[in-house]
């Protein structure tokens, strides 16, 4: 198949690559975050390595069903991005996508613009089915699968080989020539502003660094003892949850929080929205708090504000639990409004492999105090 070496799309223009383009590889190729996120990007990348992908490295790639584009800026010309496929040789029509950023054309479109015109190129040429992957921490590479209209198929465990040997799991996303192409809709959307807050509580997204503290709070005894397991986590399982945070939010499946003293920035625990059921609209709620920040209240501040938000985002019932002698959640649940609604027996692991009962709560926006 051959593919056209110009197109103008999007507003964003595909090319050839040139020599004068090598500053602008480099600067992109390079950055810290494309090398941390495209790991088989070579190492200490050069000057001399962008003129070798220029005069040798396009052929080699297209000698092996690669294609790459630079996308410039259609006014300039100026070198803004790269973007490239490679099409499977097994007769399945189908290819996987890819795509770097200069740093300081990003937050702009610009990959989005570029990723939605390969795209076209790409169904305009054949090809039945693309596909792209990203590491978990890449949330940015993320917003754009769902900006271009890919939809979110999953995990591939140890996709991505890394240059000291450790191996990567990726999220999966893939578009097909029947797709519609519109953005994928968001079943859990950013918070406004990025945060909610009243004033003495602050909860924000659950971060890459916020590891240490949420590995500090997941050791407290009877933060461990509420747990499913009721098991301490080892810093490796709290780090991977923290990298994968954003990635969840972002396929509508959790969103994990931190809750804060609006007054000194504190990290007083965390705070959890588990959308079970988006069929029937209900999403499940748990919280954390370190001791010396229980009894002031933060605990029904934060839940009031994830639930309002909750609501106002289309979520219809928010159910919760609690163990039979957890008496301080129960008297928070029912302060929020949340209503005892009966137990069931056995539901929970408890200590020593045993099994314990669990309270259940559940809250409609007209209980909401």
């Amino acid at each position: 198949m051959e593919y056209p070496s110009e197109a103008l799309a999007y507003g964003v223009r595909l090319r050839r690559y040139r020599e004068d383009d090598v500053p602008a590889i480099v600067a992109g190729c390079g950055d810290p975050l494309t090398q941390r996120f495209m790991p088989l990007m070579p190492r200490g990348y050069d000057e001399e390595t962008a003129r070798a992908w220029i005069r040798t490295g396009l052929r080699e790639r297209a000698a092996h069903g690669g294609y790459s584009w630079a996308v410039a800026d259609p006014a300039t010309d100026r070198l803004l991005a790269g973007a490239g496929m490679r099409v499977s040789d097994n007769g399945r029509n189908i290819a996987e996508v890819g795509y770097w950023t200069v740093p300081d054309a990003r937050g702009r479109g610009v990959a989005t613009a570029a990723t939605r015109a390969l795209t076209d190129l790409a169904f305009a040429h054949g090809i039945a089915r693309l596909e792209l992957l990203n590491m978990w921490a890449n949330v940015g590479s993320q917003r754009v699968a769902l900006a271009a209209g890919y939809r979110r198929e999953g995990e591939r465990r140890g996709v991505l080989p890394g240059p000291d040997g450790t191996r990567h799991d990726v999220v999966a996303w893939a578009r097909l020539a029947t797709d519609d192409g519109a953005p994928t809709p968001r079943l859990l959307p950013d918070l406004p502003g990025g945060a909610l807050e009243d004033g003495v509580v602050r909860l924000r997204p659950l971060a890459e660094g916020d590891a240490a503290v949420l590995h500090a709070l997941r050791r407290v005894p009877d933060v461990v003892a509420s747990g499913v397991p009721p098991e301490p986590p080892t810093a490796e399982d709290v780090t991977r949850r923290c990298v994968r945070a954003a990635g969840h939010w972002l396929a509508g499946t959790r969103a994990d929080l931190v809750i804060l003293d609006a007054a000194s920035g504190e990290v007083a625990g965390d705070l959890g929205l588990y959308y079970q059921e988006p069929l029937t609209g209900q999403a499940m709620v748990g919280c954390s708090l370190f001791p010396r920040w229980r009894g002031r209240g933060y605990a029904g501040r934060a839940t009031v504000l994830l639930a309002r938000w909750a609501f106002d985002i289309g979520v219809r019932r928010l159910v919760a639990g609690a163990a039979p002698d957890n008496v301080g959640s129960q008297r928070t649940l029912e302060r929020v409004g949340f209503r005892r609604e009966g137990r069931s027996p056995d539901r929970l692991p408890g200590p020593g492999g045993g099994r314990t009962d669990d309270i259940l709560y559940g809250l409609l926006p007209t209980y909401l105090t």
